[in-house]
Protein backbone atom coordinates (compact mmCIF):
# COMPACT_ATOMS: atom_id res chain seq x y z
CA UNK A 1 0.00 0.00 0.00
CA UNK A 2 1.03 3.92 -0.73
CA UNK A 3 2.79 5.64 2.67
CA UNK A 4 1.59 8.91 3.41
CA UNK A 5 3.13 11.94 5.95
CA UNK A 6 0.65 13.34 8.12
CA UNK A 7 -0.20 16.57 5.68
CA UNK A 8 0.00 13.91 2.35
CA UNK A 9 -2.96 12.33 4.42
CA UNK A 10 -5.02 15.16 4.78
CA UNK A 11 -4.21 16.60 1.34
CA UNK A 12 -5.15 13.20 -0.53
CA UNK A 13 -8.49 12.76 1.87
CA UNK A 14 -9.63 16.54 1.72
CA UNK A 15 -8.80 16.68 5.21
CA UNK A 16 -6.45 18.78 7.57
CA UNK A 17 -4.16 17.93 9.87
CA UNK A 18 -5.41 18.95 12.81
CA UNK A 19 -8.43 17.06 12.10
CA UNK A 20 -6.27 14.11 11.61
CA UNK A 21 -4.45 14.61 14.97
CA UNK A 22 -8.45 14.96 16.70
CA UNK A 23 -9.70 12.13 14.97
CA UNK A 24 -6.65 9.90 16.52
CA UNK A 25 -7.22 11.47 20.19
CA UNK A 26 -10.67 9.96 19.94
CA UNK A 27 -9.87 6.83 18.95
CA UNK A 28 -11.68 7.27 15.48
CA UNK A 29 -8.12 6.81 13.59
CA UNK A 30 -5.57 4.29 14.26
CA UNK A 31 -1.66 5.75 15.10
CA UNK A 32 0.31 5.63 11.85
CA UNK A 33 3.69 3.25 11.37
CA UNK A 34 6.42 4.81 13.10
CA UNK A 35 9.43 5.46 10.91
CA UNK A 36 12.10 7.14 13.41
CA UNK A 37 10.78 9.79 14.45
CA UNK A 38 8.17 10.05 11.32
CA UNK A 39 4.48 8.83 11.39
CA UNK A 40 4.05 6.78 8.02
CA UNK A 41 -0.06 6.18 7.21
CA UNK A 42 -1.24 3.83 4.57
CA UNK A 43 -4.43 3.63 2.01
CA UNK A 44 -6.18 2.40 5.34
CA UNK A 45 -5.91 5.11 6.82
CA UNK A 46 -7.14 7.22 4.21
CA UNK A 47 -10.03 4.43 3.62
CA UNK A 48 -10.88 5.39 7.24
CA UNK A 49 -10.20 9.08 7.03
CA UNK A 50 -12.79 9.79 4.05
CA UNK A 51 -15.51 7.64 5.91
CA UNK A 52 -15.37 9.12 9.10
CA UNK A 53 -15.42 12.73 6.64
CA UNK A 54 -18.24 11.23 5.13
CA UNK A 55 -19.94 10.48 8.51
CA UNK A 56 -19.74 13.93 10.32
CA UNK A 57 -20.86 15.02 6.43
CA UNK A 58 -24.52 13.08 7.37
CA UNK A 59 -24.39 14.23 10.87
CA UNK A 60 -23.31 11.94 12.82
CA UNK A 61 -21.48 12.56 16.50
CA UNK A 62 -17.73 11.58 17.38
CA UNK A 63 -19.16 9.09 19.63
CA UNK A 64 -21.97 7.71 17.67
CA UNK A 65 -19.08 7.23 14.56
CA UNK A 66 -16.40 5.75 16.90
CA UNK A 67 -19.46 3.50 18.39
CA UNK A 68 -20.33 2.07 14.62
CA UNK A 69 -16.66 1.56 14.03
CA UNK A 70 -15.97 -0.28 16.88
CA UNK A 71 -18.98 -2.48 16.09
CA UNK A 72 -17.91 -3.28 12.46
CA UNK A 73 -14.60 -4.56 13.83
CA UNK A 74 -15.86 -6.84 16.61
CA UNK A 75 -15.30 -10.16 15.78
CA UNK A 76 -14.37 -9.66 12.28
CA UNK A 77 -11.15 -9.60 10.17
CA UNK A 78 -10.06 -5.80 10.62
CA UNK A 79 -9.00 -6.07 7.01
CA UNK A 80 -12.35 -6.92 5.78
CA UNK A 81 -13.46 -4.13 7.20
CA UNK A 82 -11.09 -1.70 5.97
CA UNK A 83 -11.19 -2.98 2.14
CA UNK A 84 -14.84 -2.30 2.62
CA UNK A 85 -14.37 1.09 3.97
CA UNK A 86 -11.85 1.90 1.53
CA UNK A 87 -14.14 0.24 -1.53
CA UNK A 88 -16.96 2.62 -0.21
CA UNK A 89 -15.42 5.63 0.46
CA UNK A 90 -12.96 5.65 -2.52
CA UNK A 91 -13.48 8.43 -5.34
CA UNK A 92 -15.46 7.46 -8.70
CA UNK A 93 -13.29 9.32 -10.77
CA UNK A 94 -9.80 9.02 -11.57
CA UNK A 95 -10.06 13.04 -12.29
CA UNK A 96 -7.22 14.79 -10.77
CA UNK A 97 -8.76 18.23 -8.79
CA UNK A 98 -7.57 21.45 -10.09
CA UNK A 99 -6.76 24.81 -8.64
CA UNK A 100 -7.64 28.34 -10.47
CA UNK A 101 -7.21 31.60 -9.68
CA UNK A 102 -9.95 34.50 -9.98
CA UNK A 103 -8.02 36.41 -12.69
CA UNK A 104 -8.16 33.12 -14.66
CA UNK A 105 -12.39 32.44 -14.43
CA UNK A 106 -12.97 36.04 -15.13
CA UNK A 107 -11.08 35.68 -18.14
CA UNK A 108 -12.54 32.67 -19.44
CA UNK A 109 -16.16 33.17 -17.82
CA UNK A 110 -16.58 37.08 -17.20
CA UNK A 111 -15.76 38.68 -20.15
CA UNK A 112 -18.48 41.51 -20.79
CA UNK A 113 -19.79 41.04 -17.41
CA UNK A 114 -19.68 43.87 -14.20
CA UNK A 115 -18.18 43.30 -11.14
CA UNK A 116 -21.65 42.22 -9.39
CA UNK A 117 -22.55 39.80 -12.10
CA UNK A 118 -19.45 38.09 -11.74
CA UNK A 119 -19.90 37.97 -8.09
CA UNK A 120 -23.04 36.60 -8.22
CA UNK A 121 -21.53 33.93 -10.96
CA UNK A 122 -18.83 33.18 -8.49
CA UNK A 123 -21.32 32.63 -5.47
CA UNK A 124 -23.43 30.42 -7.95
CA UNK A 125 -20.39 27.80 -8.74
CA UNK A 126 -19.70 27.97 -5.41
CA UNK A 127 -23.09 26.78 -4.54
CA UNK A 128 -22.94 24.13 -7.26
CA UNK A 129 -20.00 22.88 -6.08
CA UNK A 130 -17.53 23.18 -9.27
CA UNK A 131 -15.27 25.50 -7.64
CA UNK A 132 -14.48 25.35 -3.78
CA UNK A 133 -12.24 28.60 -1.69
CA UNK A 134 -8.84 27.59 -1.50
CA UNK A 135 -7.36 30.79 0.18
CA UNK A 136 -6.36 32.87 -3.02
CA UNK A 137 -7.56 30.72 -5.67
CA UNK A 138 -9.99 28.29 -6.09
CA UNK A 139 -10.58 24.58 -6.06
CA UNK A 140 -11.50 22.62 -8.74
CA UNK A 141 -12.93 19.06 -8.09
CA UNK A 142 -13.81 18.24 -11.79
CA UNK A 143 -11.03 20.22 -14.49
CA UNK A 144 -13.31 18.07 -16.85
CA UNK A 145 -16.22 20.23 -16.28
CA UNK A 146 -14.82 23.09 -15.76
CA UNK A 147 -13.72 22.80 -19.67
CA UNK A 148 -17.22 22.37 -20.43
CA UNK A 149 -18.34 24.89 -18.87
CA UNK A 150 -15.96 27.03 -21.18
CA UNK A 151 -16.31 25.31 -24.41
CA UNK A 152 -19.89 26.48 -23.76
CA UNK A 153 -19.01 29.99 -23.24
CA UNK A 154 -17.19 30.00 -26.04
CA UNK A 155 -19.88 28.79 -28.46
CA UNK A 156 -22.00 32.00 -27.67
CA UNK A 157 -23.94 30.34 -24.58
CA UNK A 158 -24.55 32.37 -21.76
CA UNK A 159 -23.19 31.47 -18.37
CA UNK A 160 -26.26 31.61 -16.52
CA UNK A 161 -28.08 28.71 -19.43
CA UNK A 162 -24.52 27.03 -18.29
CA UNK A 163 -24.89 27.15 -14.97
CA UNK A 164 -28.60 26.19 -15.19
CA UNK A 165 -28.65 22.98 -17.07
CA UNK A 166 -25.57 22.14 -14.61
CA UNK A 167 -27.70 22.23 -11.99
CA UNK A 168 -30.63 20.37 -14.16
CA UNK A 169 -28.24 17.54 -15.01
CA UNK A 170 -26.86 17.51 -11.52
CA UNK A 171 -30.23 16.49 -10.24
CA UNK A 172 -30.46 13.71 -13.34
CA UNK A 173 -27.60 12.29 -12.07
CA UNK A 174 -28.46 12.14 -9.24
CA UNK A 175 -31.54 10.32 -9.93
CA UNK A 176 -29.86 7.93 -12.17
CA UNK A 177 -27.15 7.11 -9.22
CA UNK A 178 -30.09 6.51 -6.62
CA UNK A 179 -31.72 3.83 -8.89
CA UNK A 180 -28.60 1.87 -8.92
CA UNK A 181 -27.69 2.60 -5.28
CA UNK A 182 -30.82 0.99 -4.76
CA UNK A 183 -30.72 -1.94 -6.62
CA UNK A 184 -27.72 -3.09 -4.99
CA UNK A 185 -28.89 -2.41 -1.36
CA UNK A 186 -31.74 -4.40 -1.79
CA UNK A 187 -30.39 -7.34 -3.20
CA UNK A 188 -26.27 -6.81 -1.89
CA UNK A 189 -26.32 -4.55 1.10
CA UNK A 190 -28.66 -6.69 2.80
CA UNK A 191 -26.38 -9.64 3.38
CA UNK A 192 -24.66 -7.13 5.56
CA UNK A 193 -27.14 -7.64 7.96
CA UNK A 194 -27.34 -9.77 10.99
CA UNK A 195 -23.79 -9.73 11.93
CA UNK A 196 -22.18 -11.09 8.89
CA UNK A 197 -18.69 -12.63 8.74
CA UNK A 198 -15.79 -11.74 6.97
CA UNK A 199 -16.83 -13.45 3.57
CA UNK A 200 -20.57 -11.24 3.50
CA UNK A 201 -18.20 -8.10 3.72
CA UNK A 202 -15.63 -9.14 1.37
CA UNK A 203 -18.02 -10.32 -0.97
CA UNK A 204 -20.35 -7.00 -0.94
CA UNK A 205 -17.03 -5.29 -1.15
CA UNK A 206 -16.58 -6.73 -4.10
CA UNK A 207 -19.80 -6.14 -5.60
CA UNK A 208 -19.43 -2.22 -5.16
CA UNK A 209 -16.25 -2.47 -7.18
CA UNK A 210 -17.49 -3.94 -10.01
CA UNK A 211 -20.19 -1.31 -10.02
CA UNK A 212 -17.91 1.15 -11.56
CA UNK A 213 -17.03 -0.09 -14.84
CA UNK A 214 -20.76 -1.23 -15.34
CA UNK A 215 -22.04 2.00 -14.43
CA UNK A 216 -20.24 3.98 -17.16
CA UNK A 217 -21.10 1.02 -19.53
CA UNK A 218 -24.52 1.64 -18.64
CA UNK A 219 -24.73 5.12 -18.92
CA UNK A 220 -22.49 6.10 -21.75
CA UNK A 221 -24.45 3.94 -24.37
CA UNK A 222 -27.57 5.07 -23.15
CA UNK A 223 -26.87 8.66 -22.99
CA UNK A 224 -25.16 8.52 -26.60
CA UNK A 225 -28.37 6.95 -28.08
CA UNK A 226 -30.38 9.78 -26.50
CA UNK A 227 -28.18 12.50 -27.67
CA UNK A 228 -28.82 10.55 -31.21
CA UNK A 229 -32.34 10.96 -31.08
CA UNK A 230 -32.34 14.48 -29.51
CA UNK A 231 -29.97 15.86 -32.06
CA UNK A 232 -31.64 14.29 -35.02
CA UNK A 233 -35.14 16.07 -34.37
CA UNK A 234 -34.01 19.03 -33.00
CA UNK A 235 -32.05 19.85 -35.74
CA UNK A 236 -33.36 17.87 -38.66
CA UNK A 237 -35.40 20.68 -39.55
CA UNK A 238 -32.13 23.50 -39.50
CA UNK A 239 -30.59 21.13 -41.52
CA UNK A 240 -32.98 21.10 -44.29
CA UNK A 241 -33.18 24.54 -44.45
CA UNK A 242 -29.60 24.75 -44.72
CA UNK A 243 -29.33 22.38 -47.53
CA UNK A 244 -32.10 24.14 -49.35
CA UNK A 245 -30.29 27.34 -48.74
CA UNK A 246 -27.25 26.02 -50.47
CA UNK A 247 -28.67 24.21 -53.25
CA UNK A 248 -30.40 27.81 -54.38
CA UNK A 249 -27.06 29.16 -54.18
CA UNK A 250 -25.93 26.38 -56.69
CA UNK A 251 -28.19 27.21 -59.14
CA UNK A 252 -27.43 29.59 -62.15
CA UNK A 253 -28.29 33.17 -61.90
CA UNK A 254 -31.77 34.32 -63.87
CA UNK A 255 -31.31 35.89 -67.24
Amino acid sequence: MAEYRIDDLARAAGSTVRNIRAYQDRGLLPPPRLAGRVGLYDDSHLARLRLIGQLLGRGYTFAVIKDLLTAWETGKDVGDVLGLEKVLTDPWSDEIPGTVAYDELVAIFGTGLDEAERERMRERTVALGLIEPDGDKFRVPSPRLLHVGAELVAAGIPLDAVLDIAEKIRGDVDVIAGRFVGLVQEHVFARLEDQPGGEEVTEVAAVVRRMRPLVKMVVDPLIARAMEARVQAALGEHLETIRDHLAGDDRPAAG
